[in-house]
């Protein structure tokens, strides 16, 4: 998949709400009620990973959730990180 140019990411971040870039990924905390529904929240983003077969890095502190996504194979940003990005905003 093609990587997205500076202009093509802030295009695509413009409808994410609390996405941020760090480096070559962008990152959202989640904060959740609690533990256990961080835990089930971790559980939707790893079935809509698999679905979409792009899986984003995770850590889960109490009831905070970070997903921090990156496309390897381009070296960077792609639009399959954009479509996780939003899936997991609908969860």
């Amino acid at each position: 998949m093609k990587r997205l140019n500076e202009y093509e990411v802030e295009e695509h971040l413009e409808g994410l709400s609390e996405w941020r870039v760090v480096d070559d990924e962008i990152v959202r905390v989640y904060t959740l009620d609690s533990f256990p529904a961080a835990l089930d929240f971790v559980q939707e983003v790893g079935s809509v990973a698999e679905h979409l077969n792009h899986h984003p890095r995770i850590i889960i502190d109490y009831k905070n959730v970070t997903l921090a996504v990156t496309t390897h194979d381009s070296g960077g940003l792609t639009g399959k990180d954009f479509e996780l990005a939003e899936a997991c905003d609908a969860i």
